[in-house]
């Protein structure tokens, strides 16, 4: 039956598993744009998200996933943005590199 929904739209999507869906939270840190993208996972939410900055005139993007789950939406949210600071504040531009 999941075979049926995937075919006819009713299932999760590969953008949605892999973390590239519409963002659910976005927030500004020191000149970076974090985004969270949790993605459902066995019935959990993933935390996962992407910070990205302009450097000389090109985009530059940082994906990450993590292997914390939490049961509700909220919660994975609000640690993708965590974990997205933590990155900024550790690393910096360096993440690009």
């Amino acid at each position: 039956m999941s075979f049926l929904k995937k075919l006819f739209g009713g299932g999760s999507s590969e953008a949605t598993e892999t973390g590239s869906a519409k963002p659910a939270k976005q927030v500004e840190h020191k000149g970076f744009l974090i985004s969270a993208t949790p993605y459902k996972a066995e019935g959990q939410y993933q935390t996962c998200g992407v910070v990205s900055k302009e450097v000389d005139g090109v985009l530059k993007e940082h994906r990450f996933i993590r292997a914390d789950r939490f049961a509700g939406l909220d919660d994975a949210v609000d640690i993708s943005i965590k974990k997205g600071i933590q990155l900024v504040d550790e690393q910096g531009e360096r993440m690009f590199g």
